[in-house]
């Protein structure tokens, strides 16, 4: 009954906003056969998703010209050209240059770069069920897909990159989506009726010249490879296939909640099993027990090197470290004393984000301005896109719209991630951090601490996949999931 009332209410919408077009399509649905029927049942959950998961974006956030912006290790500064101005908010989408100064367009280009990856429909069945989408339930490996992906960019294309066409992003305003997203399903219907299947327009990149041009052509290569790596495919390295067949060894499978530190678990895993050649020098180190053991570390960066030219059992530091702490900043509730701390994190050049959100509601944090998180949502359905074509749409893949939330409805549950591109680079991080994890009074304990040696060395003999302490789950509630804890 909930099914046929889904139905009924997408058709409704669509009848709405498309008009004619989509009741003539329906009429043509009672000379269809089973197989036909059973295509467009297909693209009215699609259809249903995209409305569902549509109403969550605003068109709009509103930033103070005031304060500092932090993204990611970068400050910005939303400066009002008059400075007697009686506004104190504005909004990322009203800014241009006429009227502003400072860095607001800088800020603009280097939020879209950054690569989006959100809900999606229609592509292969996921492993071990019969699911074809990871709506209502995927935030979470989005969320760490984004972590890892902004980790890639770091790695091959350095914190400075921005992509060329990020400032041509269309705004996201949830009612121009969703009636697109409608009038594209009408089309869709349309062309198979007349047995014509509309064909996605390529991007096509303009050479430029000598040396930029070369240049230019190997980022985009680096970037379009590394969006591929998260493709909604079987053969994708790092995409949801592959993320969901490592979540089943733990116990979890499609359909599942995946709380942010058993998903640091699964990108350790889908990283060390990539093939590509490319991933061969990055590794992902997961923090034990909120404590991140050096000797650990030091020994990720480290790879043997071939026997024929060096001596037998040498290492040799030459592959970059994923570093992935999952931590609990309070109890039931997150401890409002830990935002300098999260402040401090989402400043460093080296930090590359948080996976964390609301209850049972996963986002990217990727900065900040004065109480409030800046984050990319994963919560929009878009629909599949065969990465493994050459020149596929890049625009699904970056936001234009940053958004944000109060700090104090953050859920405490979280995994803090750095990049680390050498032992030195290691260093460096650990003694910065060190001193940002000292605790104030109020704080009295440090979210996550740093140890001489080798977690083996304190007897830490129980398999790291089944030590999520301090987030057990807890048993006394029938209703708790595995993303479900408790501080002990």
């Amino acid at each position: 009954m909930k099914c046929l009332l889904k139905i009924y209410n997408v058709n409704r919408y669509l009848c709405r906003v498309c008009g004619d077009g989509f009741r003539s399509v329906l009429e043509e649905m009672d000379f269809k056969g089973n197989d036909e029927v059973d295509k467009i049942k297909t693209k009215f959950k699609s259809a249903w998703n995209n409305v569902k998961y549509s109403w969550v974006l605003k068109t709009k956030t509103s930033f103070s010209r005031n304060s500092v912006v932090f993204l990611l290790g970068k400050c910005y500064h939303f400066k009002a050209d008059d400075e007697d101005s009686p506004t104190e908010s504005c909004s990322t989408d009203e800014f241009d240059d006429a009227t502003v100064i400072g860095n607001v367009e800088g800020f603009r280009r280097d939020f879209a770069s950054r690569i989006w990856l959100t809900y999606r429909d229609d592509f292969a069945v996921l492993p071990g069920s019969s699911i074809s989408t990871d709506c209502g339930w995927g935030c979470t490996l989005r969320a760490g897909q984004m972590m890892v992906a902004q980790a890639l960019l770091l790695h091959f294309l350095g914190r400075d990159w921005t992509w060329p066409d990020a400032l041509t992003l269309e705004p996201l305003d949830t009612e121009t989506w969703t009636s697109s997203a409608a009038r594209k399903l009408v089309a869709s219907l349309e062309a198979s009726f007349q047995g014509d299947r509309q064909s996605v327009p390529e991007c096509v990149y303009q050479p430029q010249c000598g040396a930029e041009e070369a240049d230019f052509h190997l980022k985009e290569v680096y970037h379009r490879t590394i969006v591929s790596w998260f493709g909604d495919t079987l053969s994708a390295q790092l995409g949801v296939h592959r993320l969901v067949h490592f979540g089943m060894t733990s116990g979890k499978r499609a359909g599942d909640w995946y709380g942010p530190g058993v998903v640091a678990h699964i990108l350790r895993k889908a990283v060390e099993e990539a093939t590509d050649p490319e991933l061969q020098g990055l590794t992902v180190y997961v923090a034990q027990d909120c404590t991140v053991y050096s000797a650990d570390v030091i020994e990720s960066h480290s790879v043997k090197v071939d026997p024929h030219t060096a001596p037998e059992g040498e290492l040799a530091d030459s592959r970059a470290v994923i570093i992935l702490i999952p931590v609990r900043l309070g109890g039931e509730r997150i401890n409002p004393e830990y935002f300098s701390f999260v402040k401090a994190i989402l400043s460093l050049e080296y930090c590359i984000g948080i996976i964390g959100g609301k209850p049972k509601q996963a986002y990217y944090f990727v900065g900040f301005q004065d109480d409030s998180m800046i984050y990319m949502d994963p919560h929009y359905c878009q629909s599949f896109v065969d990465v493994s074509t050459s020149n596929f749409p890049l625009q699904s893949y970056h936001c234009p719209s940053p958004k944000k939330m109060p700090f104090v409805k953050m859920d405490p549950s979280c995994t803090i991630g750095f990049y680390s591109k050498s032992v030195q680079d290691y260093e460096r991080i650990s003694s910065e951090l060190s001193k940002v994890l000292q605790p104030s009074s109020k704080e009295k304990y440090p979210a996550f601490t740093f140890m001489k040696g080798h977690g083996r060395d304190y007897e830490l003999s129980v398999p790291v996949e089944k030590r999520e302490w301090p987030f057990i789950k807890d048993t006394r509630n029938p209703g708790a999931t595995a993303g479900d804890f408790v501080l002990l």
